[in-house]
């Protein structure tokens, strides 16, 4: 498809939307046809290296780039292939809308989701490490199992998110919001909780964490 991500951004979105109902009319072409999406995400969202990056989380991300990701985030999982993979990884979303999506068990490493919106998402089992998630919107998600391993949470708003069995070793949540979060067996080992809000956090465990990490 030459014309995925045409200078012209109506003709792009047009071709978006027209790979979205051949996938959900042609079921034997939906993963093909979410490779080629999520290879056009990554060849279009510069990734800057961490120390590099300023992060600014107003950035808006292109039209059509949003588009791809709001085909991948609806898709009809039931027909990804057992044992593949949706992969990300090493791309610049800051800005993204992809509240109530579906990236469970997706790759998503070292992905700058800045002030991303990611209300009510499915990122079970996901792989967030070393991941920018600064000022994000991860309310009401499902991080079941998610690997945020050295992820930055700084100021993200995780109410009531599920992050039962989560990952969080070397994570940054300064100041982040875990108010109503379900915290059952996840790994805080070395995390930054300092000033994190984390009343009626349910079943929350501070085995893994030091009292000097906690405000």
């Amino acid at each position: 498809m030459k014309q995925l991500g045409s200078k012209n951004i109506e003709t792009s979105l047009d071709v978006i939307y027209d790979l979205e109902q051949v996938a959900k009319n042609y079921p034997q072409n939906h993963w093909e046809i979410m490779e080629m999406l999520t290879i056009f995400v990554r060849n279009n969202t510069f990734y800057t290296p961490k120390e590099k990056s300023k992060s600014n989380i107003k950035t808006k991300i292109r039209t059509d780039i949003q588009a791809a990701l709001t085909v991948i985030g609806r898709r009809d999982v039931k027909k990804d292939p057992e044992n593949q993979q949706i992969d990300l990884s090493n791309t610049d979303m800051r800005g993204v809308y992809l509240n109530g999506a579906n990236l469970a068990g997706a790759n998503l490493y070292q992905v700058n989701l800045a002030g991303a919106n990611l209300k009510s998402a499915n990122l079970s089992g996901t792989i967030l490490s070393a991941s920018n998630l600064a000022e994000a919107n991860l309310s009401d998600a499902n991080l079941t199992g998610a690997i945020l391993n050295a992820a930055n949470l700084c100021g993200a708003n995780l109410h009531q998110a599920n992050l039962h069995r989560a990952n969080l070793f070397l994570a940054n949540l300064y100041q982040a919001n875990l108010n109503g979060a379900k915290l059952d067996q996840v790994n805080f080992r070395d995390a930054n909780l300092y000033e994190a809000n984390i009343q009626e956090a349910k079943y929350l465990k501070l085995q893994h964490m030091k009292s000097s990490d906690i405000s």
